[in-house]
C-alpha cells in the first residue's frame, strides 16, 4: 500500500508538470545595462532614461546597474555582449552600429553573437550650417557645394559611421562633393561648427541644440519621411516642427534615422527576450519616456519581434551599399 501511495503522488505529480507550464523567466540577480558608448553620449544618455523609468516604476524587482564600454566606437560593448553568451542579465544598448560595424572593421564579434530584444526610437539627422550662413535653405546649401566640389568641410562623429555614411549618400544624390571631417562625437562636431571650422554637419537634434539656441548654428533640413514633432520656439521663433524634410528641400534622399536598440548575448532563454522586450515597452509607453523623446527630438518608434527584424535587415542592406560602394568593407 505504501509503495503504491508513492507510486500514485509521483504519477500525479508528474500529470501536473505536464499542464501546468513553467513560470515565465524572471532576473535572480542584478542586471547589467552594457552602454555601447562613453558617459554622456546619447546611447548613455538612452540606457539611463530607461534605467531611472525601470527603477521607478518598478519594472523589475533586481536592481540595474549601467556600465560604460564605448570603446571601438561601441565594438568594445558588443564584445563584451558575445562573452556573455547565455546570460540574460547582461543587456546592451546601442543603435544600428552593432549590426553595421563588422562590416568595416574586423571585429570580436559579429550580429549573430547577439539576440535582438527591441528599438525604442528613432535618431533624426539634419543638415546644420553656420547660424550667419547664407544659405536660405538646404538646396541653396547642396548649389554651393556642387559649385565648388570638394571645398566645403562637412563635419560628423566618427569615420566610417552613421554621419559619413549619410555624408556619402547626400554625396551620390545630389551629385556635390565635401570634404568629410570625422570627430570624437557629435558634441565636438557641433562645436566645430559654431566657431567656423567646418562648413556644415549632420548632427542629431540633441547635439546641436544649445548652439541653435545661441544662433551660433541652424537647422536646414531634416531626413525624415514627415517633419519633426511641434515644439516650443528654440531660436528665433522658430522650433522643430518648423524644419522642412529634406524632399521638401528637393534633395532626392527622403529618409535617414538610427534606430536605439536593445540585444542580449546569444542563447539566451526565448522568454528571457519576451520578458525584457515587455519591459521595453511598458518604458515606451510613460510619460517620463515621451518627456525624453519630445525634449531629444527623437522619434518615438517601439519595435520588437519580426517589426524590429524587418527594420533591421533593411536597414543593414542600405548601409551595406553606401559601404561596398565607399570601398569601406572589410575582407
Amino acid at each position: 500500500m505504501k509503495r503504491f501511495c508513492i507510486a500514485a503522488s509521483a504519477a500525479l505529480a508528474s500529470v501536473i508538470a505536464a499542464v501546468v507550464p513553467a513560470a515565465a523567466w524572471q532576473p535572480t540577480k542584478p542586471i547589467e545595462f552594457v552602454v555601447t558608448s562613453g558617459p554622456g553620449g546619447g546611447t548613455d544618455n538612452f540606457a539611463r532614461i530607461v534605467q531611472s523609468i525601470i527603477t521607478k516604476h518598478k519594472l523589475i524587482e533586481q536592481p540595474v546597474v549601467v556600465l560604460n564600454k564605448g570603446g571601438g566606437s561601441g565594438a568594445e560593448g558588443y564584445i563584451y555582449g558575445k562573452g556573455a553568451k547565455g546570460d540574460a542579465h547582461k543587456v546592451v544598448f546601442g543603435t544600428n552600429n552593432a549590426y553595421l560595424l563588422p562590416y568595416v572593421a574586423k571585429l570580436g564579434y559579429k550580429l549573430s553573437d547577439l539576440t535582438p530584444v527591441s528599438a525604442l526610437a528613432l535618431d533624426e539627422f539634419l543638415i546644420w550650417v553656420k547660424g550667419d550662413a547664407p544659405y536660405a535653405d538646404a538646396k541653396a546649401y547642396i548649389e554651393a557645394a556642387k559649385a565648388k566640389p570638394g571645398s566645403l568641410k562637412m563635419a560628423g562623429s566618427q569615420s566610417k559611421d552613421t554621419d559619413q555614411t549619410l555624408t556619402a549618400m547626400i554625396q551620390e544624390a545630389t551629385g556635390a562633393k565635401w570634404i568629410y571631417v570625422p570627430f570624437q562625437g557629435g558634441g565636438a562636431a557641433a562645436t566645430q561648427l559654431a566657431g567656423g571650422h567646418v562648413d556644415s554637419n549632420t548632427n542629431n537634434p540633441n547635439e546641436n541644440i544649445g548652439q541653435w539656441k545661441a544662433g551660433q548654428v541652424k537647422p536646414l533640413c531634416v531626413f525624415s519621411p514627415v517633419r519633426l514633432a511641434k515644439s516650443e520656439p528654440i531660436h528665433d521663433g522658430k522650433g522643430w516642427g518648423d524644419i522642412p524634410t529634406c524632399k521638401e528641400a528637393g534633395l532626392p534622399l527622403e529618409s535617414f534615422q538610427m534606430p536605439r536598440t536593445v540585444w542580449l548575448p546569444a542563447e539566451v532563454p526565448a522568454d528571457a527576450v519576451a520578458f525584457y522586450a515587455d519591459v521595453m515597452e511598458k518604458v515606451s509607453k510613460t510619460p517620463e519616456w515621451a518627456e525624453f523623446i519630445a525634449r531629444t527630438a527623437q522619434t518615438a518608434r517601439f519595435m520588437k519581434g519580426k517589426e524590429f527584424t524587418d527594420f533591421v535587415a533593411k536597414d543593414e542592406a542600405a548601409n551595406a551599399k553606401v559601404f561596398k560602394n565607399e570601398g569601406w568593407v572589410v575582407q
